[in-house]
């Protein structure tokens, strides 16, 4: 049985399904390391401006070890906020035949894939796209340098077509590189919340043909939210309405701008909402937007849409090229372009048939992009490794 160390930051609902369901193959057998330390269950979210403690387990079903971290300012924001000095002796206390690391932008990371190359396999895991422009000085510093990190990697899993770009251009070749579709859990998404949903349109003032948009994240400049929100102001539609859902440093100019509008009724703030209620905010919409100045991938798409939700994305955003397809399950506009924005939504809107619609094919597209096929892409790849 090959055994494989799997080194990540902190335990997160993206990645404890897909770790459980690799320790339940026949042929492998796993350990996962986590680098953040501990307390890394129950720490402050940079983005969210809070502490976060996840409402479903991610501990659940597959061994894994805690990893000191010795850094002087904690956290996976930064490349010095995960420093491990005995990560590399608890990995081989493990006597692994393949290590993936997820991530290398943290000093214990890198060591680590440092360490490992050309003793055992090193596969590797990151969502980094080409999508964000630099200037050119930066552009060729940053060539040389990841260049020079993917040269200690022997495998990538690319969870898309933008990823594989970025992995291909800083030098791994096609022979390296293997699809293992970014997902979330698609099946809890999918159980019916009719219930909670018809709650919350009583509670927002939400009739039946009335059209709810939605945006769930972090309040952050990067999401562009203020763009969503005057693009919205534009239609000046009386049976749409506007939803964000989270927390972060935009939260008051958004709710300030809201407030002083004609249309203050029809726009809504809800807090931070847990995982097991996601599904229902989902559910309640229409139409989910992503409006993002930069978005390596964007996994809300995924939930949205294994919610057969129909989709609107700004082209800055990861998953915008395999997962919403113009005129079938959405529309992908030109990041920044008010102009842009405005005129796509008020194409989708004009139809609330037209969403639905969008919505049974975004159901389709997102089978596919399952933890399943993630678990599948890795055990394949070890079972196949000359």
């Amino acid at each position: 049985m090959i055994k494989l160390a799997i080194v990540t930051t902190h335990p997160i609902q993206y990645y404890a399904p897909v770790f459980k369901l690799l320790y339940e193959r026949k042929n492998i057998s796993i350990k996962v390391f986590y680098t953040r330390g501990e307390g890394a269950l129950d720490c402050f979210d940079h983005g969210f401006g809070k502490k976060i403690k996840w409402d479903i387990p991610l501990l659940d079903g597959y061994p894994y070890e805690w990893v000191t971290n010795t850094a002087a300012n904690p956290g996976s924001h930064h490349f010095k906020g995960i420093i491990n000095p005995g990560l590399i002796d608890q990995v081989n206390a493990y006597k692994p035949d393949a290590v993936l690391v997820i991530g290398w932008a943290y000093s214990g990371h890198l060591k680590a894939i440092r360490y490992f190359k050309n003793k055992i396999p090193v596969y590797f895991r990151g969502d980094s796209t080409l999508l964000t422009e630099t200037s050119r000085i930066k552009s060729i510093m940053k060539s040389i340098f990841l260049k020079w990190v993917y040269r200690h990697v022997d495998y990538a899993f690319y969870n898309g077509t933008a990823n594989k770009d970025y992995f291909k251009k800083y030098g791994l070749k096609e022979q390296q590189l293997i699809f293992a579709p970014h997902a979330i859990d698609n099946e809890r998404f999918k159980i019916d919340r009719t219930a909670y949903v018809a709650e919350l349109h009583s509670r927002l003032k939400i009739k039946e043909k009335d059209i709810l948009i939605l945006f769930a994240g972090k309040f952050e400049p990067v999401k562009n939210i203020d763009l969503l929100l005057s693009a919205f102001l534009n239609l000046n539609s009386p049976n749409v309405h506007l939803l964000s859902v989270g927390n972060g440093v935009n939260e008051q100019s958004l709710k300030l701008k809201a407030a002083k509008s004609s249309l203050s009724n029809n726009i809504h703030f809800l807090d931070f909402k847990n995982q097991t209620y996601m599904p229902v905010l989902y559910q309640a919409s229409d139409l989910f937007c992503l409006p993002s100045l930069s978005e390596t991938w964007g996994l809300a798409v995924n939930e949205a849409m294994a919610c057969s939700k129909a989709i609107l994305v700004s082209d800055k955003c990861g998953c915008a090229i395999d997962l919403v397809k113009n005129g079938e399950n959405g529309a992908i506009f030109k990041s920044g372009s008010l102009a842009d924005l405005t005129a796509c939504l008020k194409k989708l809107t004009a139809s609330k048939e037209l969403l639905t619609n969008y919505g049974k094919v975004s159901g389709s597209i997102i089978n596919s992009f399952s933890f399943l096929n993630i678990s599948k892409a890795i055990e394949s790849k070890l079972l196949h490794t000359d």
